[in-house]
C-alpha cells in the first residue's frame, strides 16, 4: 500500500497538483480543513501533509503561520506550483457555450480579461476542484469550471482553453510536513532553515537578534511578523534563512539570536526546491 500524503481541498485541486509533483509515489489524501490535514499526520493516517503558506499575488496564506508551530509536524521539503488555470467543460460542450463558470472567489478576478473577452459571468464556489466536480456531475453544456488541467483529468472534464489567467506568474509555495525531523539530509541543493521566534521586550531587540545573522554572513531570505491572539503587542516572527544548524555559522547566528528571545523554535530544515535555486 501506498503512503499516503494529506492535503486541503477536492482531488484535483492546486493542492493535490503539489502533492503529485513533490511526492508522485504517495496517494493523496484529500482534506475538510488545513487542521484536519495536520490532524490526518499526527494521527497517522497520513504520513505527510501538503500545506500551502504563500502565494505570489496575494501572500501569506491566512492562519497557516499559526497552524505550523502549533502542529508539532517538521517541515521536510518545500514545493512551487504555477498556477496556470484552465477552463473546464463537460465533453462536447464548446467555448460559445459557456455563459458561467465556477470557481473559488479568489480565482474568478485572476481571469477577468479572458472572462471578459468571451461574455463569461463568474459564479463563486466553495473550492475550483469541487466546481469541476459539481459541473462533471451536472452534466451541463452552458456551465463550466476554473481549475487545474488535473481537475478536468480527475472528473472527466474537457479543457476549452489552457492559461487563461492574467498574471503569468502566479505561484503558490507549499511546505512538505512530516512526524518526524530528517537532520541528516543535505539535499542537491543549499538548505534551508525555518524558524519562529519572539523577541524579549528591550530595546532593539530585533536590531540585536537580527545581527547574529549579518556578522555571520547568513542570509535571511524571509521574515514576517504576525500576530498572536489579536494582540498588538504580543508579535511573533517568522523566517527563512539558507543553512543547516549544524553549520558553524548559522549555529553561532541562532545562538546569538536567542540571547534576545523568549521564545525560538525551529519548524525543519530541508532542500531549497530547485525552482528556488
Amino acid at each position: 500500500m501506498a503512503p499516503k500524503i494529506a492535503f486541503q481541498g477536492e482531488l484535483g485541486a492546486y493542492s493535490h497538483e503539489a502533492c503529485a509533483a513533490a511526492r508522485p509515489d504517495h496517494e493523496p489524501y484529500p482534506c475538510a480543513t488545513f487542521e484536519d490535514v495536520i490532524e490526518a499526520v499526527r494521527g497517522g493516517e497520513a504520513e505527510l501533509a501538503m500545506l500551502p503558506v504563500e502565494n505570489s499575488t496575494y501572500g501569506r496564506v491566512a492562519d497557516m503561520h499559526r497552524l505550523l508551530p502549533e502542529s508539532g509536524l517538521h517541515i521536510v521539503d518545500e514545493a512551487f506550483v504555477r498556477v496556470r488555470i484552465a477552463l473546464l467543460a463537460n465533453p462536447g460542450v464548446e467555448l460559445a457555450q459557456i455563459k458561467t463558470v465556477r470557481a473559488h472567489l479568489v480565482l474568478i478576478p485572476q481571469c477577468r480579461g479572458f472572462l471578459s473577452n468571451n461574455g463569461i459571468r463568474g459564479e463563486a464556489a466553495a473550492d475550483n476542484a469541487g466546481a469541476a466536480a459539481e459541473v462533471a456531475a451536472s452534466g451541463t453544456t452552458d456551465t463550466g469550471a476554473l481549475a487545474s488541467a488535473l481537475a478536468a483529468k480527475t472528473y472527466g472534464l474537457n479543457v476549452l482553453a489552457e492559461g487563461i489567467e492574467d498574471n503569468d506568474t502566479n505561484t503558490t509555495r507549499f511546505l512538505v510536513m512530516s512526524r518526524e525531523e530528517n537532520l541528516e539530509r543535505r539535499g542537491d541543493t543549499h538548505m534551508l532553515t525555518s524558524f519562529v521566534f519572539r523577541v524579549r521586550n528591550i530595546p532593539a531587540a530585533l536590531y540585536k537578534a537580527m545581527g547574529g545573522f549579518a556578522t555571520n554572513g547568513v542570509n535571511m531570505v524571509k521574515l514576517e511578523s504576525y500576530m498572536l491572539d489579536g494582540e498588538f503587542t504580543a508579535t511573533q516572527f517568522y523566517a527563512d534563512i539558507t543553512g543547516h544548524p549544524d553549520d558553524p555559522a548559522v549555529k553561532r547566528a541562532l545562538e546569538e539570536l536567542s540571547y534576545f528571545t523568549s521564545e525560538l523554535e525551529i519548524l525543519g530544515t530541508y532542500p531549497a526546491a530547485f525552482s528556488r535555486s
